[in-house]
């Protein structure tokens, strides 16, 4: 009986499966049992919870960036102002999570709901979906750079409205608290007993965010699996042509819009919840740059590139302090003949992670525009025609 090659399909639903093998389901299942058995793990290490911690941020830094890409990768409309969505998830999140908080004179200073998770996290990407509405009909009539421009605009807008609404953001200094993991009574920020099994605040925290990621990220795989995600495509490659096919260019820019900024409020309203604090400076264009790279690094239009540009990106400041590279740079620039005689260089963590954002995006944008999903393609498809790779 003969058979056709492997990795062809005969049948459309079958090659936009989101697992479209056994191969495919055996790795997410082992991937999925290390997931949950990292935490009991990294518990026993000494700096365990920081870990925890820090993985925590990047399940939420997953979810952003995948926002990002549906709009940026996915549909081609190229946005700078994500930390501007991300600000008002978390500022929504925080002000419906909270309670209202007086001063003295019984005046409000600080605007809170006091609502369940429930209600407050879909609420908090809903408030950034239809700040994204709004943004998206600016899409319409610009493209490509001078798209860029007017989104990076929104950051600067976005910075002035959190530093001077302090009934919302408790201006500069202040902050205020973040949005409060508490899903009917059950607080996922303290302590507490999951189905008999005690666990500390990180590890609740973590496997939480791990949940909430996969959901988001298999959501995000079937919306570009449908017939929306196919119109993105379209809009992406020859909007005009797409027009004339029939795809209406207005609906799916705003849907684009509206979905990656429902993304980044999600995003926005747990981010912080994880640190336990949110001050008006964090939503900067450095912020919108970071998930800029996550996109390129880790790969346009591709929801698993966006989760792996995101995990790079959020544990390179760890990576930089355990290879000691700062100490290594600091070297180098020592030897460099402009460097005056006796001073010694000082990069700090967050110096360094600037220099490599803009390297590794330069590295990736010409050698790998895939990032690195691109490059675990080619590994894959090296081993499955192995020993004939050439």
């Amino acid at each position: 009986m003969s058979r056709r090659p492997p990795g062809l399909f005969t049948r459309y639903d079958k090659d936009t499966a989101i697992l479209r093998n056994n191969v495919q389901r055996l790795w997410l299942g082992v991937a999925v049992v290390v997931a949950a058995l990292l935490p009991f793990y990294l518990n026993t290490l000494r700096d365990g919870r920081s870990w925890l911690i820090l993985f925590a941020t990047a399940f939420v830094a997953s979810i952003g960036a995948i926002g990002l890409n549906l709009v940026t990768g996915y549909a081609g409309q190229v946005s700078l102002g994500h930390a501007f969505f991300l600000g008002v998830g978390a500022y929504a999140g925080a002000a419906l999570s909270n309670q209202e908080v007086l001063n003295s004179a019984g005046e409000v200073q600080l605007i809170g709901f006091n609502l369940d998770m429930i209600i407050w996290l879909p609420a908090a990407g809903l408030i950034a979906a239809l700040a994204g509405i709004v943004v998206a009909p600016v899409a319409l009539r610009l493209r490509g750079l001078y798209l860029a421009l007017v989104t990076l605009g929104l950051v600067f807008v976005g910075e002035h409205v959190f530093r001077n609404w302090r009934e919302l953001t408790g201006g500069i200094g202040e902050g205020r608290e973040p949005s409060r993991l508490s899903l009917f009574g059950y607080r996922f920020d303290i302590d507490g007993t999951i189905l008999g099994i005690s666990l500390t605040r990180e590890q609740q925290i973590y496997f939480f965010m791990f949940v909430v990621m996969i959901v988001m990220a298999l959501l995000a795989k079937n919306l570009v699996r449908s017939r929306v995600g196919r119109a993105f495509a379209a809009v992406r490659d020859r909007d005009i042509a797409a027009e004339i096919m029939g795809v209406d260019l207005t609906k799916y820019k705003v849907l684009a819009f509206a979905i990656s900024s429902f993304y980044a409020g999600v995003a926005g309203a747990l981010l912080f919840s994880i640190t336990g604090f949110v001050e008006p400076t964090s939503f900067s264009l450095l912020l919108s740059i970071a998930y800029i790279a996550m996109v390129v690094i880790g790969g346009a239009a591709s929801i698993a590139g966006s989760i792996m540009g995101a995990f790079f990106i959020t544990l390179l400041p760890k990576l930089i302090d355990l290879t000691r590279l700062s100490t290594a740079i600091d070297t180098v620039v020592g030897w460099l003949p402009f460097v005056a005689g006796g001073a010694e260089p000082a990069l700090a963590v967050s110096q360094i992670e600037r220099i490599l954002f803009g390297v590794l995006i330069i590295m990736f944008l010409i050698f790998e525009p895939l990032g690195l999903f691109g490059i675990w393609i080619r590994i894959r498809n090296y081993w499955k025609a192995f020993p004939f790779s050439y």
